[in-house]
């Protein structure tokens, strides 16, 4: 008997080797590994961004705050790192699901398999975000007043705050986040596995690089150009998810005019704060996620075949 819902076609092997629900699965099983390994990461960035601005309101230096980002990881570093881990495994089923489901979904639809194109990745790009931007606001809420209180902000007082605006305030930055999540689609989630495909195709064959090694080769790649297109779309999901939640909102627009400001202070230093930390987190997470994911997928396949579920190619002389 199957489940309500869902098709039966959902759970047949494909000619790729993994039903679609296998696939899922294996994106799931590499996100949440991902998520757990990098937020040490995650966290430090997000400080680096947030400080940006002092307890008064003023711009500071970027050295300035990457000095204040440090002091509060000496303060608490096992608080400070596992900081909003939480909400980000719970968004693995809550952001995941609808990202992954739709770009699988649409690859499936178009006969990619697990291996989806720039029309799956802009689909769910846009169509995911409205599901993903609770729980980003709900992780940058937990860091938001460590500073002030040495402490992360419990996820029922998040809620409750929202909950008093009708829960409007968990979709501040939906707009910059549908950039940031094309991007992320499009270069990490389809480009990186293309390279490291041909870095494999190239370089894996001719020496000793293995599976890990070539995917490290790839992320390296992508990585700088990912965080350069992404880096401008972060700061903004940063001021605005991270104002307070009772008082007013800053929109797009007030976003876009303060990293202006802050790059009229600072230059280029001012809009790309948080660069280099970002482009070591994106070469981290891209490989994390993907080792995980093909290490989940390489289980299903093997399972598939040692049950008759599908049939290794023949390889012909």
């Amino acid at each position: 008997m199957g489940i309500p819902f869902v098709s039966d076609e959902y759970f047949v092997v494909k000619k790729g080797g993994l039903s679609q629900f296998q696939a899922m699965s294996a994106y799931l099983g590499g996100s949440a590994f991902q998520t757990v390994m990098d937020n040490p990461v995650t966290a430090y960035r997000q400080l680096v961004q947030q400080y940006a601005k002092d307890l008064k309101g003023n711009t500071v230096d970027p050295k300035v705050a990457v000095a204040e980002a440090r002091a509060v990881f000496k303060a608490a570093p096992v608080s400070a790192s596992l900081s909003g881990v939480g909400p980000r495994l719970i968004g693995v089923g809550f952001k995941r699901i609808p990202k992954f489901g739709i770009l699988l979904g649409i690859s499936f639809f178009m006969q990619e398999g697990e291996n989806p194109g720039m029309v799956a990745a802009t689909g769910a790009s846009i169509l995911s975000a409205p599901f993903i931007n609770p729980i980003r606001m709900i992780e940058k809420q937990q860091r938001a007043y460590f500073k002030q209180t040495g402490a992360v902000k419990p996820i029922l007082e998040i809620l409750r705050e929202s909950a008093a605006k009708r829960f409007a305030p968990l979709f501040r930055g939906t707009v910059p986040l549908m950039g940031h999540s094309l991007a992320s689609a499009t270069l990490g989630l389809v480009g990186q596995p293309r390279l490291q495909k041909y870095i494999q195709k190239e370089l894996g064959d001719k020496t000793s690089l293995g599976r890990t090694a070539t995917g490290l080769v790839a992320s390296g790649v992508v990585s700088p150009i990912y965080v350069f297109v992404t880096n401008p779309l972060s700061r903004l999901e940063v001021i605005m998810q991270t104002s307070s939640i009772s008082g007013k909102s800053i929109g797009v627009i007030e976003a876009c005019k303060e990293v202006a400001r802050d790059s009229a202070q600072f230059g280029l230093r001012g809009v790309f704060r948080g660069q280099g930390i970002g482009i070591f987190k994106a070469v981290i997470s891209l490989t994390l996620f993907h080792e995980g994911r093909m290490w989940c997928q390489d289980a299903f396949k093997a399972y598939n075949i040692r049950n008759g579920y599908h049939s290794e190619p023949v390889a012909i002389a």
